[in-house]
């Protein structure tokens, strides 16, 4: 069975409330719940959810992940522009790992352009909205199983 931890960065909690003409109407309980479905009735697997607007939350969530969660699907807000603490957290525990942005942060202001996060992720989704967790979800998952086969 396949274990994931996805962790969602300041305001993520505002799903739904906040700016909803850029990150739509959605909560994040509904995408957390829709991928909890999905990962258990379909993937045969589990997911475990952490939101924090606390940077030492989420990287005491990442260390704790090693030999527990098989990947990471993070989507640190604002912290993927500048958060050299949660960067080297990830590389610590060398996990696959995917970073996910619900608006195509490069279409958007200069400082959102750079992440500090995606030279050491597996890969990076942007701007297909919510939908991004579940391409996300899918993807880290199939990476998983393949690296388990031979």
């Amino acid at each position: 069975m396949v274990s994931v931890l996805l962790l969602n960065g300041p305001n993520l909690n505002m799903l739904g409330k906040r700016e909803p003409e850029i990150y739509g109407s959605e909560t994040l309980e509904d995408i957390v719940g829709r991928l909890k479905k999905t990962m258990e009735e379909e993937l045969g697997g589990r997911l475990e959810h952490v939101q924090s607007n606390h940077e030492g939350v989420l990287i005491d969530a990442i260390h704790q992940a090693k030999g527990i969660h098989d990947g990471l699907i993070i989507n640190p807000g604002a912290f993927t522009h500048y958060s050299y603490a949660i960067r080297d957290a990830l590389a610590s525990v060398a996990l696959p790992t995917i970073e996910i942005h619900m608006s195509n942060v490069h279409a958007r202001e200069e400082f959102r352009h750079h992440s500090v996060i995606a030279p050491i992720v597996s890969g990076q989704i942007v701007g297909l909205g919510s939908d991004g967790y579940d391409w996300a979800l899918q993807a880290l998952v199939r990476k998983i199983k393949n690296s388990r086969v031979g």
